[in-house]
């Protein structure tokens, strides 16, 4: 097959439970890589880098997104598109979902 097709990302995560963060690869080949995940109210991805470029796309619900030393409120169908080593963290305000694209070299 030369396609994927998903009719529902966010019906790919369960209910998240309280207090926690899921994480499901929904897509994989040698140029990208595709996580979906779900965060429960009030959880958080703390300060970190990565060593590619990256991408993340939110879906569903409103996280505070730390970018460097920019702070960003970003609701469903924000964008965000970041360099390798760019500090970054994710605070989910509400249950949220997001997609994060990470291409391969």
């Amino acid at each position: 097959m030369n396609y994927t097709h998903i009719a529902s990302l966010i019906e790919n995560i369960p209910e998240i439970p309280p207090d926690s963060i899921l994480s499901r690869t929904i897509y994989s080949d040698d140029k990208v890589k595709v996580v979906l995940f779900g965060f429960a109210t009030g959880q958080e991805l703390s300060e970190h880098t990565a060593s590619t470029p990256a991408v993340i796309h939110i879906l569903d619900g409103e996280a505070q997104i730390i970018l460097g030393s920019d702070s960003y409120t970003a609701l469903a169908n924000a964008w965000i598109h970041m360099q390798a080593n760019l500090s970054h963290s994710i605070i989910a305000k509400t249950n949220l979902y997001m997609l994060l694209y990470l291409p391969k070299s």
